[in-house]
């Protein structure tokens, strides 16, 4: 098995853009320097040169860039920039980071030459993790690159003849590291002879230290979730210290958050189907108090006294209740609880704060340590039953799943490590109690009748389940037992697991290997994930330290087949959780995750939440630019006039002082009745569109609403329904054919009103100092001129637009003879390159639909009205389905507020003989990707003819507002219906609709509203 790349995933292309543009001006330029040598030593002929990144632009420069990215990219502006420059890009868990920053790596050294780059990472997990998708994207980035040379390696302070390698290398040089290895000398300043190697001199480097040819170099330093990185001051002076030229910062929970420069949240992947749909199946016991209950959450010796947070069952007002208390040495849980008397005797004897915390008791026997229970009688009964839950859960995927090549993952995460796997005093692992349950209940369940084709994994069953765990021998518990703790990688107790586990993810991934439940304690909440986990069960409680967020993050992202190809949909893509609190608990824990960790804020307006708007006098041309590089701060509302009408709904009483949506702006969108400034009236639809996406809640199913929805015989079987689909069910292929004339006269009038500014030059005197700990530089003056003229070699321009268009030489040629504005190449030749890269581009994507042309496949390829009854889907009762008599299906599935509505006017209206929300898997191919119009519809008009339709709901159909790419994925699908009408002789109308009764009165005429 192989995993494929999507190179034209449009949300992976604007967070790599968001970066390249961040240095737009830049000309490709590389420093050079004497690799250094030992002092006392005499061998200036053995020297060697490095080469460096060289950044040109100064800071305003920069900050005009990263203003211009983030209006385009709906995020509060930078008023002013720091050193080092910090940038961040947010990306949901699942989405593809570390594909992005590689991606931005061969960009930036593609656009501006920049070959010098570091990826910081907290730990080994992430470490393997980072290099392993190094090695899985290589010969997918080398065929879009033109086999551009990379090199990357994992620093290894016993082979410090790399760091020399990588700063003489002229190819892309990529060190990835661990922060540890560069960090204690900062940590522990007194120990710095015995610290970090990085750090001290070293004579195969000419006596220099490594860390000093690192710095020579300016490099870019990435930084793999941050948040696990530079979160104390020693930890921020160990990044300056590589002297980065800036940092990049990458991760989906960033603690700090320095110049956003592209955000992708939980809320938007979630709604572009980016990642998997979450379904939460509750388990948890309930009024089970008649022993003593006891668990301890945490110890702490912080401050004195020494304190404990201990779970129990408390009485109050005579009501027992579960409640999390804290304690001290003496506190006796009998009073604790309000005098239960199944508590007596329980008086905290020592609260213990070593690396495994534990409490005792006065007179009882029981030790007590963070993580565990005594005294739920139904605490083992409730796992074995999230573990047999989650069993049944997997095998029914299988059932469904492996007949498209699909591989069933469920990952468990435990509360101790010896409850799975144990040791006997040889070392020979056993079973510990949770894989005892694991393979009584899955022997049981693999045999039933329903799972009969599955029946080949029943062989052997400690083939289909393992662990990702380590053994400390050197360390006992208080009982004298040897403590099996979770690994951190830096040592592996099963060579084979680990390697499957963490390293050969294709495997895996593939039908040869048996290996389909793993068990984990916390090593695989960060740092690593596999796309087809499909089940999480939380056998532990997720505490501070290991967060709901980070154990779902491992299902989140899309799954494979078995030739490695993404698939898309809900239909295939649902992460069950099976958690051990009811979902409401779970829903509204991990809603607040989302909120503390990203910034989210549910039912939240931000002051900058309209900025973007286009404004309605900027030409159609303007508004479909290829991936908005052509959006200017005149070209929307911007910044002030979204803050005045966030002013506005304060004063409307629709927000709080904070921006916290009221009851009032709820009321008034659901009545069609917002207030709004007669300035803001023309934007009214997009206003009210992001209003509503504000207001939502994360959405998580609930398990235990989840229906099968079934096949409508009387709809699906009726001579109307099988007329209409006859109409709409063929395939097509399409070409497209370009007037090179008119191209390139287009193009010329799009050239006509370039402006290039002139290139600066800036000039910057800065003092060394020599310190124990290395070179210090302090900048004493720095200046900025203007050149008139550019006095070096001119880059390959024809070259340069031809990898950026993909035109013909002669037609570029041509572009730039026309246009008669070569004389502003010779002003600024970077920059005068990207503007009519721009404008090609833009003009390109304009024109790409009005020279598509569709044909029809043959006879035979077409979409069977059979798939109906082969495909299975799901829902979820109040959650994202309704009751329906005029659908194919019993129940239609929406996937919006925008949706659901549609879907009730069209159950309800009287003109409406039948419809279908059209699956997944009905598609039309176009230039940008394969595309799911969403309804097919058939109108009764007047009871005198029939109307067929197939329909695209949005919330503002109006070209001004529309998403470029949207917009022009509708123009396609007019082409494609176009070609089959004229082809099939039908009469289907393909439009985009976003008020019923409009839409209504248009076909039915005004009697029919």
């Amino acid at each position: 098995m192989k995993l494929q790349f999507d190179a034209d995933l449009e949300y992976q292309h604007q967070a790599v853009s968001s970066v390249v543009d961040l240095f737009k001006g830049q000309l490709p330029k590389q420093t050079f320097f004497t690799i250094p040598y030992y002092e006392k030593q005499s061998r200036l002929g053995e020297l060697g040169f490095g080469i460096g990144n060289r950044l040109e632009l100064d800071e305003e420069d920069i900050l005009k860039n990263l203003k211009h990215v983030q209006l385009v990219n709906r995020l509060s502006q930078s008023q002013s920039l720091e050193k080092p420059m910090n940038f961040t890009v947010e990306m949901e868990t699942g989405t593809g980071k570390t594909y992005v920053y590689i991606r931005s790596i061969l960009e930036l050294n593609k656009k501006y030459g920049f070959s010098k780059f570091i990826v910081v990472v907290p730990n080994i997990a992430i470490k393997e993790g980072v290099y392993k998708s190094f090695e899985i994207t290589k010969e997918h980035f080398k065929s879009l690159y033109d086999n551009t040379i990379y090199d990357y390696f994992i620093y290894d302070s016993s082979k410090l003849d790399q760091v020399r390698s990588y700063a003489a290398n002229d190819n892309i040089s990529i060190m990835i590291i661990n922060i540890d290895a560069f960090r204690k000398s900062f940590d522990e300043p007194e120990k710095e002879s015995k610290s970090n190697l990085i750090h001290r001199v070293n004579e195969k480097l000419d006596g220099f230290k490594p860390i000093e040819i690192i710095q020579e170099t300016n490099p870019i330093v990435i930084i793999d979730e941050p948040q696990s990185v530079d979160t104390t001051t020693k930890s921020k002076e160990a990044i300056k210290s590589l002297n980065p030229m800036c940092i990049l910062r990458y991760s989906a929970t960033h603690v700090e958050k320095h110049h956003m420069v592209y955000k992708l949240d939980a809320v938007d992947s979630y709604n572009e189907k980016l990642v998997k749909q979450i379904e939460v199946a509750g388990l948890e016991t309930s009024d089970q108090h008649n022993t003593a209950y006891i668990r301890l959450i945490s110890v702490d010796n912080k401050k004195s006294p020494i304190k404990a947070k201990v779970e129990i069952d408390v009485k109050s007002k005579g009501i027992v209740t579960r409640k999390t208390i804290t304690v001290k040495q003496g506190d006796d849980l009998f009073e604790k609880s309000g005098n239960r008397g199944v508590y007596e005797g329980y008086m905290i004897r020592e609260i213990y704060c070593g690396d495994l915390g534990y409490i005792s008791f006065t007179g009882k026997s029981d030790i007590i340590e963070v993580g565990q229970v005594i005294g739920d009688a139904d605490t083992l009964a409730l796992k074995e039953l999230q573990i047999r839950k989650t069993i049944e859960e997997h095998l029914d995927k299988e059932v469904i799943l492996n007949k498209r090549g699909i591989k069933v993952l469920s990952l468990f995460f435990i509360d101790r490590v010896s409850n799975y796997r144990i040791y006997d005093e040889e070392g020979n692992r056993q079973n510990g109690i949770y894989a005892d349950l694991f393979e009584k209940n899955y022997l049981d369940l693999i045999r039933l009748p329903k799972y009969k084709e599955l029946r080949w994994l029943d062989d052997d069953v400690k083939s289909v389940h393992n662990g990702y765990f380590s053994v400390d021998k050197a360390k006992k518990d208080k009982q004298g037992e040897k403590i099996i703790k979770d690994t951190s990688g830096s040592t592996v107790a099963d060579e084979d697991a680990y390697n499957l586990i963490m390293k050969d993810k294709e495997t895996l991934l593939s039908f040869d290997s048996k290996l389909r439940f793993i068990f984990s304690h916390s090593t695989l909440r960060e740092g690593w994930d596999n796309p087809n986990v499909f089940q999480i069960c939380t056998l532990n409680k997720t505490e501070k330290d290991l967060k709901k967020r980070q154990e779902i993050g491992r299902g989140l992202r899309l799954c494979v087949n078995q030739n490695g190809e993404r698939q898309f949909g809900f239909e295939i893509n649902t992460l069950t959780v099976m958690a051990n609190e009811s979902y409401e608990e779970f829903a509204e824990k991990l809603q607040k995750e989302y909120e503390e960790d990203s910034g989210i804020r549910f039912g939240f307006i931000e002051p900058h939440i309209f900025a973007d708007i286009i404004l309605e006098n900027v030409g159609r041309e303007e508004r479909a630019s290829y991936m908005g590089e052509s959006i200017t701060e005149d070209m929307v509302l911007g910044q002030g006039k979204s803050e005045t009408l966030y002013q506005f709904m304060i004063d409307k009483k629709y927000i709080d002082s904070k921006g916290k949506i009221q009851s009032e702006l709820k009321e008034a969108l659901d009545k069609n009745s917002l207030d709004l400034p007669s300035e803001f009236e023309d934007y009214r639809p997009e206003i009210e569109n992001r209003c509503l996406k504000a207001s939502q809640n994360l959405n998580i199913k609930n398990n235990a609403k989840k229906e099968t929805i079934k096949l409508n015989k009387a709809v699906y079987l009726s001579e109307d329904f099988k007329d209409l689909w006859d109409r709409i069910k063929y395939k097509t292929t399409y070409s497209v054919n370009f007037d090179s004339e008119k191209l390139i006269e287009e193009c010329c009038k799009g050239l006509k009103n370039l402006t290039i500014p002139k290139m600066k030059i800036v000039y910057s005197k800065s003092k060394y100092d020599i310190e124990s700990s290395g070179i210090k530089t302090t900048e004493t003056d720095r200046r900025t001129e203007e050149i008139t003229e550019f006095s070096g070699n001119l880059p390959d321009i024809i070259s340069y637009l031809q990898n950026t268009t993909n035109l013909t030489r002669k037609t570029i040629a041509e572009i730039l003879i026309q246009s008669d504005q070569l004389n502003l190449f010779q002003r600024n030749p970077q920059k005068f390159m990207e503007e009519v890269s721009r404008i090609i581009k833009s003009t390109m994507q304009s024109m790409i639909v009005d020279g598509i042309k569709y044909t029809r496949i043959g006879d035979h390829e077409y979409y069977a009205q059979e798939l109906f009854e082969t495909e299975e889907l799901t829902g979820y009762l109040e959650q994202n389905m309704i009751k329906s008599e005029r659908s194919v299906y019993d129940h239609t599935i929406y996937q919006s507020a925008v949706e659901k509505n549609f879907a009730n006017k069209l159950e309800n209206h009287k003109s409406v003989e039948l419809y279908v929300k059209l699956p997944g898997w009905f598609k039309i191919n176009t230039p940008l990707h394969a595309y799911n119009p969403d309804w097919a519809v058939l109108i009764n008009d007047c009871g005198t003819k029939k109307l067929y339709f197939v329909l695209e709901t949005k919330g503002n159909i109006d070209t001004d507002q529309i998403n470029p790419s949207e917009s022009l994925k509708i123009g396609y699908g007019r082409e494609h219906f176009k070609a089959i009408n004229a082809e099939m002789n039908v009469n289907v109308t393909f439009e985009p609709v976003d008020d019923f009764n409009k839409f209504i009165e248009k076909y039915c005429g005004p009697d029919y509203l």
